[in-house]
């Protein structure tokens, strides 16, 4: 029997996706799954005929791969990932590959490469993004962990990715051990913001212009055509179409409450971690808390009315204005998360090419969008650039886009209308151009209840500072430090 090229664990959905994806690309695909009877049903069914060899325990797996072994794990990320690492181990050998393709929290990532290279193997933790359809027909990865691993598993995963339009793929290296997820992680918070900036301006537009499901399909068909061209815009022209049997939208039948599964709390967390303010996720993030209270809400409703707002008498330039924010808080969430990822690149020693992620996330991904180009080209000018807005073009454009946009948070504040994520893009971008913020008054209450010590203006930086506030103090301050 010809051995395989690449093993893979875990036949749902994105398995399974993942191995016709590879075996249509010319690869031999071993596969295994805890239960063995998704193996059978899957070689006999939806892979019948092809090359993908089943097999029914990992020693058979393991038996079955061309040398250095590689295999991916595409099971649930948390203890499952340690289980099956610890169950492989004793059928591979030095320099095998063991690959974690699912949504790994990177410190997990992190510590599974130090323990696997210890065993004398090496390890990739990597990001795949595109969904079901995005793994069958290219998704975006991005891999990192062992470097060692690289060439072994880059004709593999170049093969299989998303490629843009000049044919350079969605998928080269990350980093060393957690840098991969991380990126992933990151792109995930960013789909958070993303999704949440489109639901706000969806309320704006059903709840304050009274617009319905089928004007606002034709609003996103055509912010599909600018600047906000991308796969999330054109599937909510998509839904806003869609029908239920009845005729009437399906979108007004759906229940109210989002789900999640924690990779936009990691990210706020990690932004906490850094130091970093990652204001528009955690909204995003805690909008979805707040829809979960679906109970809470309709009581809260009983209670507390919004107040009463004539819509605007330009309705066409009022939505514009709504492109406009949407645009400019999209380049501010995309700031803040590259903020994130190159000050967590400092803390974990990590090389990451900033202008590289923009192009992974270009095609294949769910925030896949051409926005992602102006973010390569320029990262391309200035890979040191500290934040994507001092970019010259991002620079430009927002100054252009924030008139608009301050009309819209003001016109959702006085029409009661909750917009988090537009509303809070927006005060990151005032304090961030401040030179002058309150922090000063802030310090002095620091100081005066805890001895924390300040800053002077007129002294150096990085020289400390204690008033007796009361006269009752004495001369004793607290240790300074910085987050």
């Amino acid at each position: 029997m010809n051995q395989a090229d690449i093993g893979l664990v875990g036949l749902a959905v994105m398995g399974e996706n993942l191995v016709m994806n590879m075996e249509s690309k010319g690869f031999t695909v071993a596969v295994f799954n805890r239960t063995v009877e998704k193996v059978t049903r899957f070689v006999e069914g939806r892979a019948r005929g092809k090359n993908v060899v089943g097999t029914t325990s990992l020693a058979e797996l393991a038996a079955s791969l061309k040398r250095p072994r590689k295999i991916m794990l595409m099971v649930k990320a948390g203890e499952a990932v340690d289980q099956m690492i610890e169950a492989l181990l004793p059928h591979l050998e030095p320099g095998d590959i063991l690959i974690d393709g699912g949504n790994s929290h990177f410190p997990d990532t992190i510590r599974r490469t130090a323990y696997v290279e210890s065993k004398g193997l090496l390890y990739v933790g990597t990001g795949v993004s595109g969904g079901e359809e995005g793994a069958l027909k290219g998704p975006s990865m991005m891999p990192g962990g062992s470097p060692a691993a690289w060439p072994f598993v880059k004709p593999i995963f170049q093969a299989i990715c998303a490629h843009v339009e000049d044919g350079s793929p969605c998928c080269d290296w990350v980093g060393e051990n957690g840098a991969g997820h991380f990126v992933k992680m990151v792109h995930n918070g960013i789909e958070y913001g993303d999704m949440q900036l489109i639901c706000e301006a969806y309320m704006l537009m059903r709840d304050y212009l009274g617009m319905s499901a089928d004007e606002m399909h034709e609003v996103f068909a055509r912010w599909n055509e600018t600047e906000l061209d991308s796969y999330l815009i054109g599937i909510t022209r998509d839904i806003l179409a869609y029908r239920d049997e009845d005729g009437a939208p399906i979108v007004d039948k759906i229940l109210d409450t989002a789900g999640q599964k924690g990779t936009g709390k990691w990210t706020g967390i990690a932004a906490l971690d850094e130091g970093v303010p990652l204001t528009l996720i955690g909204e995003a993030v805690f909008a979805r808390c707040l829809s979960a209270m679906k109970d809470e809400r309709v009581a809260a409703s009983r209670v507390f009315s919004g107040p009463a707002a004539e819509p605007p008498a330009d309705r066409e330039a009022f939505l514009e204005d709504l492109r406009r924010a949407l645009y400019a808080s999209k380049i501010v969430s995309y700031a803040q998360g590259y903020t994130l990822m190159r000050a967590a690149a400092k803390t974990y020693g990590w090389n990451l090419n900033y202008g590289g992620i923009a192009l992974m996330w270009r095609g294949g991904c769910i925030i896949r969008s051409v926005f992602l180009g102006r973010i390569k080209e320029a990262y391309d000018r200035d890979p040191a650039l500290s934040n994507l807005l001092l970019d010259p073009y991002f620079s430009e454009t927002v100054k252009g886009l924030v008139p608009g946009w301050r009309r819209v948070v003001a016109a959702a504040v006085a029409a009661g209308i909750p917009m988090p994520a537009f509303s809070s893009a927006l005060a990151y971008f005032d304090g961030w151009r401040s030179e002058h913020l309150p922090a000063n008054l802030l310090q002095a209450q620091r100081d005066y209840f805890g001895a924390h010590t300040y800053e002077r203006l007129d002294a150096p930086r990085g020289q400390f500072f204690h008033t007796n506030w009361t006269g009752r103090g004495g001369d004793t301050s607290a240790s300074t430090y910085v987050v």
